[in-house]
């Protein structure tokens, strides 16, 4: 039998800020089959597609996109921000409410040969999954997929990923943010 993954997402009001309603994931991690079937329920989408590596973002997409990783046999690429990768890394920068922000990865981690599929927790305005789609794509990767556990339609980020042909999946959507 199917879960319904959404109601193990726990909605907790004003936080950050008043106004906003945050969508925490946690409660549905640390549920063995809920987090279980998030990560199977996203690997079946892309099973057969020749995906041969997942991209994660810093820092809730490494715990989605790693288990996807292994469900495709696929490697994974951490997506993480500035500084804090060793060895050579190639960044791209992305606006902030307030400034901007730098995202890496490893310069030789994947190029022209692969197939990313790009996983993080959640879409909201795409900011973040946009500088991802590309930086990958500044390597000669295909990334054509993405993934999220929630997608906060009102904010219109799968619209923006879209936008740059990006096909984008969500396990469950949210209207209200």
């Amino acid at each position: 039998m199917s879960l319904d993954l959404k109601s193990l997402v726990r909605t907790i009001p004003d936080y950050p800020k008043k106004g906003i309603l945050f969508r925490d994931i946690t409660t549905l991690i640390e549920h063995p089959q809920g987090f279980r079937e998030s990560v199977e329920r996203i690997a079946a989408l892309y099973a057969g597609q020749g995906i041969t590596h997942v991209a994660g973002i810093e820092a809730r997409g490494f715990i989605f996109g790693a288990g996807v990783a292994i469900a495709l046999g696929a490697g994974f690429v951490p997506i993480r921000k500035k500084g804090k990768l060793p060895g050579e890394t190639i960044g791209q920068n992305y606006a902030l409410e307030y400034g901007v922000d730098t995202i890496e990865i490893h310069a030789d981690v994947v190029g022209p040969a692969h197939n990313v599929l790009l996983v993080d927790d959640l879409i909201a305005t795409g900011g973040t999954a946009l500088a991802a789609v590309g930086l990958l794509r500044r390597t000669g990767a295909a990334v054509a997929h993405a993934a999220f556990v929630i997608d906060l339609v009102e904010l219109g980020g799968a619209a923006r990923l879209a936008a740059e042909d990006v096909a984008v999946s969500a396990l469950m959507e949210f209207e209200e943010h």
